[in-house]
């Protein structure tokens, strides 16, 4: 199963069924942007919308981009009529006509750890940001991989694991600085801020040089 057809599958019951890393990536993206202002947001892995909803009240416009058709089809009813807010629904592994304009931010909710090719992504991040923009990483913790964690789903059929790729934090951070971005910060998540467990969340805000 492809991943774009795993999360096809997974949008009906995405918003409803118990993911502790959903809603801890969820707190991670508001913590680390409230103190920002931006206009123009691109959000890539939008999914049903579960940080759309939030990043709608703070900027004048949001750029909703998902692979799934079915994730997007259910954030689409969510902001029916919502002017603020653009849905593309595109695969991010290939060039991005979807962009036309620069933005002040764009955010990656739970999306790198399917994504094999670093280098093409934040190579179409770099030209899609304004000098001074940052980038937000929300994903779930290598540490966490490394135990043989990952996406996964139940179906009828038993648990539906997702195709996800590995990438240790030096790896995102050289590979962002390639391409020009720099680590603003970065801040790890924990459980029950248990902070003597494994982390959760890994959240790395980059900036344009």
């Amino acid at each position: 199963m492809t991943i774009r057809q795993a999360y096809n599958d997974w949008a009906a019951q995405y918003d409803t069924n118990e993911n502790k890393t959903r809603d801890l990536e969820a707190f991670a993206l508001r913590e680390t942007l409230h103190p920002f202002t931006f206009k123009r947001v691109l959000e890539i892995g939008a999914g049903t919308g579960k940080n759309t909803r939030w990043l709608v009240e703070q900027a004048e416009q949001v750029t909703a981009v998902d692979f799934s058709e079915e994730m997007q089809a259910i954030a689409r009813q969510k902001f029916a009529g919502n002017n603020t807010v653009t849905f593309q629904q595109a695969d991010i592994t290939k060039p991005w006509d979807f962009v036309t304009e620069k933005y002040d931010i764009v955010t990656f909710s739970l999306v790198l750890e399917h994504i094999q090719d670093l280098d093409h992504v934040f190579g179409e991040v770099t030209k899609a940001l304004h000098r001074g923009g940052l980038v937000y990483m929300g994903e779930l913790h290598p540490f966490r991989q490394y135990g043989g964690s990952g996406a996964k789903f139940q179906t009828s059929e038993g648990e539906q694991r997702v195709e996800v790729y590995t990438h240790h934090i030096s790896e995102f951070v050289q590979v962002a600085a390639r391409h020009g971005l720099q680590v603003f910060d970065a801040k790890e998540y924990f459980d029950d801020n248990n902070t003597s467990s494994i982390p959760r969340i890994l959240v790395l805000l980059l900036s344009k040089n």
